[in-house]
């Protein structure tokens, strides 16, 4: 009867094992950044020289709903900006954060998605960005 139990003790020790030793396989991959994430965190930040971030958030807030953006959420406390516009049969979100990088500069970055899919490509990017210097132009020299 010992050797049954001690048996079942060690089958049961084996099977804890294996189970977790798989759960912490991918947990630890899911925290690991490899490059191309980092390639796109660089594609999607851009720096800019000014430190009025109330008029930034504006100028994002505008240029969004310039690109048809319909804003969702914006909260100046977390420098943060959400909108979304039906592009074919789904539906792009893009969320905006604007956050102090040193004493000079305030940092930009969008995120993009299309449908439940991280926007990736670099133009889309690009495009937000020209469109958000030539607001920030715009409104330096005060032209609507």
């Amino acid at each position: 009867m010992k050797k049954s139990r001690n048996y079942y003790r060690i089958i049961l020790f084996l099977f804890l094992i294996v189970t977790l030793s798989g759960c912490a396989t991918p947990a630890a991959n899911a925290l690991r950044a490899n490059e191309s994430q980092v390639k796109l965190r660089s594609i999607q930040t851009r720096a800019f020289d000014t430190t009025d971030k109330k008029k930034m958030m504006q100028t994002v807030i505008s240029t969004m709903q310039d690109l048809d953006f319909v804003i969702d959420k914006a909260d100046f406390l977390l420098g943060s900006v959400t909108g979304s516009k039906f592009l074919g049969q789904a539906v792009v979100t893009m969320s905006v954060t604007v956050r102090p990088r040193g004493e000079k500069q305030l940092l930009v970055r969008a995120n993009a998605q299309y449908g439940v899919s991280s926007v990736e490509d670099p133009g889309t990017y690009q495009d937000f960005f020209t469109a958000l210097e030539k607001s920030i132009f715009l409104t330096a020299q005060q032209v609507d």
